[in-house]
């Protein structure tokens, strides 16, 4: 069988049907792959967020490539995280859950300084970490009205991009069906990107499409953005909730970029001129965790991170950003010891997170 055809199985219109497919594979299966056991990722999107995995199939190719353990990590979404968890069950694989925010910064000091958002001033992503299972439903209904008001200004954005294009574009026809938005996922500004690949490459591959969607996020994303508002979280309440869900809460370190593995993201300074200041304030402020993905950093960068984490009394979780066709799910870098301690930490969550 195909990686297409694998995936379409994997991707199947039901988690139920998704599960059942995993299983029949499972069973199926001459032979395993090989574990790696210094292998982790903590960050695979899904279609719950955006990335052509459903979180069973996002199990079976981490697995596939040797991965013991992964973690499911979706924008504004926790939507696919009890099929990701059943379908880590079912292939005997570690499993870690938690979700992505935009979190606002005023009020911090830093609200008028590019953070590790390329769109948009004051505004951080940052990871909530190793949610159990008993608060998915709490947390899908804490995000459900930031997913609408983000949807308002989605379809803002596919009318600019109509503006700026050329291209006819519907929110309804064409960007909500590629999209789990009516099982409790989000749409992101990807989604609306993918759809217009479809209009640029109509006889296009799938694999055409990802890669004309890499080349739009960092040249149209600029013209057609639309500053996000009162869909984010404030810093404070962020970490509030993550208290009361009992999550770990983590500022994404993204650091300085000189070249993009994913493509989507142009030369630009980040936080490195001003980092330790940033990891302070975090700090005074209730965040106690930072995530970073090795592949994006060189080695001073990782180097000093790490470093300004153990001072600080920071956990460090890693992960790579899993979200496109061609990317692989693994971090060779993590097969160093000196990052074995990231592969002990996402033992740790998946730990943590047993009920």
């Amino acid at each position: 069988m195909t990686e297409v055809q694998t995936r379409a199985l994997l991707n199947a219109p039901t988690a139920k049907e998704r599960l059942e497919n995993l299983k029949k594979l499972l069973d199926e299966e001459t032979g395993k792959p090989k574990v790696r056991s210094n292998l982790s990722n903590n960050h695979i999107h899904t279609t719950y967020s955006f990335s052509p995995y459903s979180p069973t199939a996002a199990i079976w190719f981490s697995r596939m490539e040797g991965l013991p353990v992964a973690g499911i990590m979706d924008h504004d979404s926790m939507g696919g995280a009890a099929e990701f968890r059943a379908a880590a069950k079912l292939a005997n694989m570690g499993a870690t859950c938690g979700f992505e925010a935009r979190i606002n910064y005023a009020g911090t000091g830093f609200e008028n300084v590019r953070l590790n958002n390329p769109d948009q001033c004051g505004v951080g992503y940052m990871t909530f970490h190793s949610v159990k299972s008993k608060y998915f439903s709490q947390v899908q209904d804490f995000l459900a009205p930031l997913r609408e008001k983000r949807n308002v200004r989605n379809r803002a954005m596919v009318e600019n991009i109509k503006k700026v294009t050329g291209i006819e574009l519907d929110f309804e026809r064409d960007v909500l069906p590629i999209s789990q938005a009516a099982d409790g996922g989000t749409v992101t500004e990807r989604h609306l990107l993918f759809a217009l690949t479809s209009k640029m490459l109509p006889e296009g591959s799938e694999i055409e499409r990802y890669k004309l969607l890499g080349k739009l996020k960092s040249d149209l994303i600029p013209e057609i953005f639309i500053p996000a508002t009162d869909e984010m979280i404030m810093l404070d309440e962020a970490v509030s909730f993550a208290r009361d869900i009992d999550a770990i809460l983590c500022y994404a370190y993204l650091g300085d970029v000189t070249a993009s593995p994913t493509g989507d993201k142009k030369a630009a300074k980040y936080e490195d001129d001003f980092l330790p200041e940033l990891i302070q304030m975090l700090k005074s402020r209730g965040v106690n965790a930072l995530t970073f993905m090795p592949s994006r950093n060189t080695e001073a960068q990782l180097q000093r991170v790490m470093a300004l984490c153990r001072e600080n009394g920071m956990q460090q979780i890693s992960g790579e950003d899993v979200n496109a066709l061609g990317q692989s799910f693994i971090c060779e870098k993590l097969t160093d010891e000196n990052y074995r301690h990231l592969v002990d930490a996402a033992w740790a969550l998946v730990k943590r997170e047993e009920d």
